[in-house]
């Protein structure tokens, strides 16, 4: 039986869409009493759109189920290219039906073995949502101490946003962070119902405005592969190829793994790293240094 939902992820996306707009863009003088907040009012939202400012601000409490014609309606006075109309119905569609919780995703054991096999090699466990399923060695030592992470909060795109030394480490952070905007957006078009990446969505667009800006703007092209640029407080500067591999017996697990080219000083700093991590009296050495 259908029954009308909470979607905060809605009122987010909504509110960003119209705090990138200009009252010129719509039509609307720019004269009168100075604005509190960028963009458009939600009363001259509710205006354009043929609704009532009770029914729009409902909208953006999170409140549903929302008619078609008001979100083409909608899509019109936003100004909404393709990719965010997708994404704005794709959120309506949580609003009509009650969503399924999906089982707890684990770690696939032949991950797990292959893992434990790249000493070298930093590699982790991404599943759904980017939530981190398991790690080696060099993995936390590449990026920071996952055990230490509480498990609800074990999510790679969480660390990268609210993570001030994960931030630090990337020299291109911002490239990293919008890739990981990518693969959330995919993921909640192919699984809408999803109430844990709902409230990460809605938790990392009220804790980070580069996130909250992304969310609703232009998405970038997803990518498999890539380049990573690191300054490691131990390694040095790094620059490492990273390439995920789906798993056959679970396709929401990607194993992603990170090399660097031999011969490079990228490469030597992965083997000192791999040499510093297999020797417990140094990482304390270093540790009280």
């Amino acid at each position: 039986m259908c029954i009308n939902q909470h979607v905060p992820e809605l009122g987010e996306f909504l509110k960003a869409c119209r705090a990138q707009l200009s009252p010129r863009t719509v039509g609307l003088p720019e004269f009168g009493a100075p604005r509190r907040v960028p963009g458009l009012r939600r009363e001259e939202v509710a205006r354009l759109a043929g609704i009532s400012t009770y029914s729009y601000a409902r909208l953006e409490q999170g409140c549903a189920p929302v008619p078609r014609p008001v979100l083409a309606a909608l899509v019109r006075v936003l100004h909404l290219d393709d990719n965010q109309r997708d994404h704005l119905f794709a959120l309506a569609a949580t609003c009509e039906c009650a969503p399924r919780r999906r089982p707890a995703q684990k770690v696939q054991p032949q991950l797990r073995r292959l893992l434990d096999e790249l000493s070298g090699t930093p590699a982790l466990v991404l599943g759904r949502r980017m939530d981190i399923l398991a790690w080696n060695a060099m993995a936390a030592a590449l990026l920071t101490d996952f055990e230490r992470v509480p498990d609800k909060k074990r999510n790679y795109a969480w660390l990268l946003f609210t993570d001030p030394a994960i931030r630090e480490l990337y020299l291109d952070w911002r490239t990293i962070a919008r890739t990981c905007v990518t693969h959330l957006r995919v993921e909640a078009v192919k699984c809408p119902g999803d109430r844990e990446l709902t409230a990460l969505v809605g938790e990392l667009s009220v804790t980070d405005a580069d996130f909250r800006q992304w969310w609703a703007g232009r998405p970038m092209p997803g990518l498999r592969v890539g380049t990573n640029r690191l300054r490691h407080p131990i390694a040095g500067d790094l620059t490492l190829d990273w390439d995920s591999l789906t798993c056959t017996a679970d396709p929401a697990q990607q194993l992603v793994v990170l090399t660097a080219e031999p011969g490079t000083s990228s490469h030597d700093g992965l083997r000192f790293l791999a040499s510093w991590t297999a020797d417990p009296y140094q990482r304390a050495r270093d540790a009280t240094a």
